[in-house]
Order: C-alpha cells, then sequence, then structure tokens
C-alpha cells in the first residue's frame, strides 16, 4: 500500500475527514496545511498573521510561507514512514518545492475525491454554521474558483499515480472506497 500519499479535491470534499481516518488506520501522520495555517492564526504567530487576512478572503497563502512550513513538517521522525498530505501541494509551484525537497518519490498515489459542486456548497454551508469563518457562500464560490485555476492542474502533474475516488455518500461508505483504492 501507498505510504506517501496525496489527497486532492474541491473545498468540501471530505480529504480532512478521510485523511485524519486513513493515517491513524496506517500509522501514519495526516498533514494538513490547511490546520497547521489555522493553528497559526489561533495562535496569533507570525505566519498566522500573515495568513489571516488572506484566508478569509478565500485566496491561497504564498507559496513560499506553505512549503517552508510543510517542509519543516516532513522533516519530523513520524513521517519517515509516510504521511497523508490534505492541501499540500495546492499548485504545481508547491508541487515542484515537494519534488525537490524530497524527489520524485515525495508522492507515491494522489486519491481524488470527485463530489458534486452542489453538494459541496451544501456540506462547506454547514460547515459555516459551525464557525468556520473561510466558508461563507461568497468566500465558498472564491475557493472553487482557486481550486479549478490553482490546483486542478496538479492532476495532470500527477497523472501516474491519480487514483479517482467518489466523494459522495457516508464517511465510512467513503473510508472504505479509500481503502480499496490503495489495495
Amino acid at each position: 500500500m501507498a505510504r506517501r500519499i496525496l489527497f486532492l479535491g474541491p473545498p468540501g470534499a471530505g480529504k480532512g475527514t478521510q485523511a485524519a481516518m486513513l493515517a491513524s488506520a496506517l500509522g501514519i501522520p495526516h498533514i494538513s496545511s490547511g490546520a497547521m495555517l489555522r493553528e497559526a492564526v489561533a495562535d496569533g504567530t507570525e505566519l498566522g498573521k500573515k495568513a489571516e487576512s488572506i484566508m478569509a478572503a478565500g485566496d491561497l497563502v504564498p507559496d513560499d510561507l506553505v512549503v517552508a512550513m510543510i517542509e519543516e513538517r516532513l522533516a519530523k521522525d513520524d513521517a519517515g514512514a509516510g504521511y497523508i498530505l490534505d492541501g499540500f501541494p495546492r499548485n504545481v509551484v508547491q508541487a515542484k518545492a515537494l519534488q525537490a525537497a524530497l524527489g520524485d518519490d515525495a508522492i507515491d498515489a494522489m486519491l481524488l475525491f470527485d463530489v458534486g459542486e452542489d453538494e459541496l456548497v451544501d456540506r462547506l454551508l454547514g460547515r459555516a454554521e459551525e464557525g468556520r469563518a473561510d466558508d461563507a457562500e461568497e468566500t465558498i464560490r472564491r475557493r472553487f474558483d482557486v481550486y479549478r485555476g490553482e490546483t486542478e492542474p496538479l492532476i495532470e502533474a500527477y497523472a501516474d499515480r491519480v487514483i479517482a475516488v467518489d466523494g459522495t455518500g457516508s464517511v465510512d461508505e467513503v473510508f472504505d472506497r479509500v481503502q480499496g483504492a490503495l489495495g
């Protein structure tokens, strides 16, 4: 089974939930750039202060900040046996930086979560009601535009490692598909 896995899909596709479940099952870390950035904002770190207004607008945090944060995280001992990347790389520039830092085998497989946009909007509006400031409807629409323009090109960049997964249904149904897709 692949041990260096990239989870890719539009906002609200369930990447974080599924990555956490798979990481627990495999005993490897789930490395979420979004969670790391939200934590930095909450903690008021230098990175958090820089990222806060950018994230609130639905834009991507500059590549150099995210790349440095992820490289530092991947250097920790627990990532030596594998990892699940969630939200990184988010564009081709970040993918090239990852490859430069870790080589061609930085990613064994890319799971691409397929979920219709109407369902995604419903999911994300539900999260907004739970207090996620970056999930207001206007921001959601902007995040879809950013995903299509910045992140979808990764599908071609990792074409030889893409495994499509239907992201609809219950959390457990999707998790069964994730495990089946990875063998």
